[in-house]
């Protein structure tokens, strides 16, 4: 008996029984990376798994969003075993910490203490696996058998974090001996993951995977050191608080402490912020650049930001950047032909130079404001003039790239990068993406603000991430400081916001899938009321009632 498929417009007549990956090894020649996922209709699939519906068929390569996860995924999993395998019992404990450049970065601790040795027969014994081509096995046991699994592993994170799991059943892997639970799909098997390095790295272990882009080239083993640095001292502070995971957040909100952790959240940012204010009071800095991926929260933070500077004495003076836009017409275009706002070269640089060297001089200047409707700059009296003592605080995508400021002396000028670099991990195995946390956070806010569904925010999504990977993250390590914008709790208060937006989104419509996703990642908070959360914080800006003009 056969199931007919419909692939590429043309019907597919497979024998019933027949795995994906075998259909998969039939056209692989036809893609230009490794496929190492299956969508049948709107529902993705394993490769391992049997075919047992009709639909239309397509597949997932390592260079799709969801296939590099499965490659990240895999990957883990085979390094988590061979850790285990190599130390035995001197292996206390091994935990993913974040993502950061190419590589993952896990934290190791091991009795003795941890070499380079020891990373190299990991490396080796991921690479065996890779040789033996050995399957990931997917299991499905009911949550109380995880719970009682995950305590006999040793796997607190997981134990706790089951226990609010509303299924009556979870999706564990096992790969040879070793058992875990993931949050998203796997690879086949271990002969598809093969590109990896493994370094020690700041008393841990980093894994170097491939670029989404090329990932039949070895990534690169640079690390943003002040990215980093900012990850670090942010899960520190997470992990003192008792607060490290989903599962303990839960605990948390469990036992009537979510205000208490709302309050502390605050407390910490309003005393980082505190710190750049002094810190530019004291270095007698005149221009602050923010700038940063989208939902990160710049326009309350540069609100909150003038507040401190004004605790400390000094006047501040918001400038937009966009009002420096060109004439449209001028405006440079993107491959596609349509307009390229988020171009350098879509803003007058030499207008934007002139007349902000001129501020510093003490001259009055003569504001452009520019008029999205025509697409052009007007003059409209807003005169500024500034003192010796005041700050001008400009936010926008370019802040940190040296060109857009050119004239401005380097002692002027104090750079901002503003990121939310989630503190929580789902567990000791699975990380929270930022790119999750600033695209809900983005879906809410929009919704709210500008009318637009949850279904145009994912579909705008992968091209705003093109936008930042081409003009915000390289600029980044060039900031003086990095701003953690996430806070411990947000999740939990989101979820009440973007789980309506998510539902909304039809099962026929191409983003569905990626609602599901966020659907399923949701679902592992607890809901937290926003009453307690303050009118000045920066999750104001995303849900509404803050204090600050920020729509």
């Amino acid at each position: 008996m056969s199931i007919r498929l419909m692939y590429q417009g043309n019907p597919w007549d497979v024998e019933e029984g027949s795995t994906f990956l075998s259909l998969a090894k039939e056209v692989q020649a036809s893609y230009d990376a490794p496929i190492i996922l299956a969508k049948v209709g709107q529902k993705l699939v394993e490769l391992n798994k049997p075919v047992t519906r009709e639909g239309v068929l397509t597949f997932l390569t390592t260079k799709d969003p969801d296939g590099h996860k499965t490659y990240q995924r895999g990957a883990t999993m085979m390094f988590l075993r061979a850790m285990g395998h190599v130390l035995k019992e001197k292996l206390l404990s091994l935990k993913l910490e974040y993502s950061i450049g190419d590589g993952l970065y896990f934290i190791a601790d091991v009795e003795g203490g941890l070499t380079d040795e020891m990373v190299a027969e990991a490396e080796k014994t991921m690479r065996g696996y890779v040789e033996e081509d050995l399957k990931f096995e997917k299991s499905k046991i009911s949550t109380d058998e995880a719970r009682d699994l995950f305590h006999a592993y040793g796997m607190k994170d997981k134990e706790q974090l089951f226990r609010f799991r509303r299924s009556s059943t979870a999706n564990v892997y096992r790969l040879g001996n070793y058992v875990d639970y993931y949050y998203g799909y796997m690879p086949p098997s271990t002969g598809m993951v093969r590109r990896f390095k493994l370094k020690r790295y700041e008393g841990g272990v980093l894994m170097v995977l491939p670029k989404r882009s090329e990932p039949e080239k070895d990534g690169s083993e640079y690390v943003a050191k002040k990215l980093f640095f900012t990850m670090e001292q942010t899960n520190a502070w997470g992990a003192g608080i008792g607060v490290p995971t989903v599962g303990a957040l839960n605990e948390a909100i469990c036992r009537g402490e979510g205000r208490d952790i709302i309050l502390a959240s605050e407390a910490y940012q309003e005393h980082k912020i505190g710190e750049i204010a002094r810190q530019i009071r004291e270095e007698g800095r005149r221009i602050v650049m923010i700038a940063g991926p989208s939902s990160s929260g710049k326009t309350s933070f540069s609100h909150r930001l003038s507040v401190q500077l004004g605790n400390v004495g000094l006047k501040s003076y918001p400038v937009a950047i966009d009002n420096y836009f060109v004439e449209r017409e001028k405006c440079p275009r993107d491959e596609n032909g349509d307009y390229d706002f988020e171009c350098l070269e879509a803003l007058d640089v030499e207008l934007f130079n002139d007349q902000m060297t001129s501020l510093l001089r003490g001259e009055k200047v003569s504001m452009p404001t520019f008029n999205f409707v025509t697409g052009k700059p007007e003059f409209k009296g807003n005169h500024l003039a500034i003192k010796n003592d005041a700050v001008l605080v400009l936010e926008g995508i370019h802040g940190l790239n040296e060109a857009l400021t050119y004239q401005i002396a380097p002692e002027d000028k104090y750079k901002i990068y503003i990121s939310a670099v989630t503190a929580l991990n789902v567990d000791e195995h699975n990380r929270i993406p930022t790119t999750d946390n600033r695209e809900i956070r983005r879906m809410v806010r929009d919704a709210r603000t500008r009318g637009t569904s949850a279904r145009e925010t994912i579909a705008r999504w992968n091209s705003v991430r093109r936008g930042e990977e081409r003009h915000i993250f390289p600029f980044q390590e060039q900031a003086d400081v990095m701003f953690n914008s996430a806070s411990l709790y947000e999740l939990a208060v989101l979820k009440t916001f973007a789980e309506p937006l998510l539902f909304s989104i039809p099962m026929d419509a191409p983003e569905y899938p990626e609602a599901k996703r966020l659907l399923k990642f949701l679902d592992y908070f607890l809901g937290l009321s926003c009453e307690d959360v303050p009118r000045n914080s920066l999750i104001r800006e995303f849900i509404g009632g803050s204090i600050f003009p920020v729509g």
